[in-house]
């Protein structure tokens, strides 16, 4: 595999890696049409998991089939498939060595009643599976945050021991967060910079709207006049916040929407210095071929073809 300037200047960012976790970043950072170029694609599927069978696959009845999403992920030519444990599994030895994996070690559910996540994989299992990073969630905000804070502390120490590299989803809820302030700009960039200083490799946010929610942090973004007027503008507040762009920083596709909207964003991500996209639902929620020709179309946004 050879590994491009950019590539390597990415990695050198991460000062304090063993050889072993920085392949494992050159093979994420290398694979798929992105490859080479400093941006990722993602296809996370966990929804499942999350809300529910039904919610997540009945719209697309072929996705209930956890061999589906990772060959659309193999055939749109994606950097990497994040999935929980039995997702991972169920396709592990078909398609062993034909894209990065994520192993998703935590997740919740629609019958909990706290913002909480139960942790159902381990290191080793992403070692035995052949993955090149863990995946966690974590809620700033949340009434269990300290607890989880300290579980991926624990996961992300025996990962990086043994060469793989730590996603994080950084999701702020809970706590006195209503559900505009789980986007809001301040929040989110807070959220992104948490990661970072938690020691993850790969961050996860969500595209931030122009709320600006915490009082104390309202009135430093106005007295500088920092820009969060558009969403390109935003998101590269956002990857300011993540140590000045030295970590990797990823952003959600969010809740379904039509494609126009997911292209507007994926170009506000592109425009603002973004690392790339993390889509699930806005993909395999659509016939297969609608769905590659949509992620196709991304692909061509983040090479500055669309």
């Amino acid at each position: 595999m050879k590994v491009t300037q950019r590539v390597k200047k990415i990695l050198a960012n991460y000062e304090s890696d063993c050889p072993g976790t920085k392949a494992n970043l050159a093979r994420i950072l290398m694979h798929g049409r992105l490859g080479g170029t400093g941006k990722l694609l993602i296809l996370p599927v966990d929804q499942g998991f999350e809300h529910g069978p039904a919610r997540s696959f009945e719209k697309n009845p072929p996705a209930y089939d956890p061999h589906y999403h990772y060959q659309l992920a193999v055939d749109a030519g994606l950097s990497a498939y994040a999935a929980p444990l039995g997702m991972i599994e169920a396709g592990a030895d078909s398609f062993a060595g034909a894209i990065p994996t994520i192993l998703k070690l935590n997740s919740s559910n629609s019958h909990a009643t706290s913002k909480d996540q139960g942790v159902y994989g381990s290191v080793g299992d992403a070692l035995r599976l052949g993955c090149a990073a863990i995946g966690f969630t974590f809620y700033p905000g949340a009434d269990d945050q300290f607890e989880m804070m300290e579980e991926f502390r624990e996961l992300s120490e025996e990962a990086k021991a043994v060469g793989l590299a730590a996603v994080l989803w950084s999701y702020p809820r809970g706590g006195n967060l209503t559900r505009e302030g789980e986007t809001a700009i301040d929040v989110c960039a807070y959220a992104a910079h948490l990661a970072a200083e938690m020691g993850a490799h790969i961050i996860k946010v969500k595209p931030p709207s122009n709320v600006l929610y915490q009082p104390e942090a309202k009135k430093v973004y106005e007295d500088h006049n920092v820009d969060i007027s558009e969403l390109s503008a935003r998101i590269a507040h956002v990857i300011r916040s993540a140590f000045n762009g030295r970590r990797i920083v990823v952003f959600s596709g969010g809740e379904a929407k039509e494609l126009d909207g997911v292209l507007d964003e994926i170009r506000a991500v592109r425009d603002g210095g973004g690392s790339g996209s993390i889509i699930g639902r806005n993909t395999f929620q659509r016939p297969r071929e609608e769905a590659l020709a949509m992620l196709n179309t991304i692909v061509k946004i983040y090479q500055g073809k669309a």
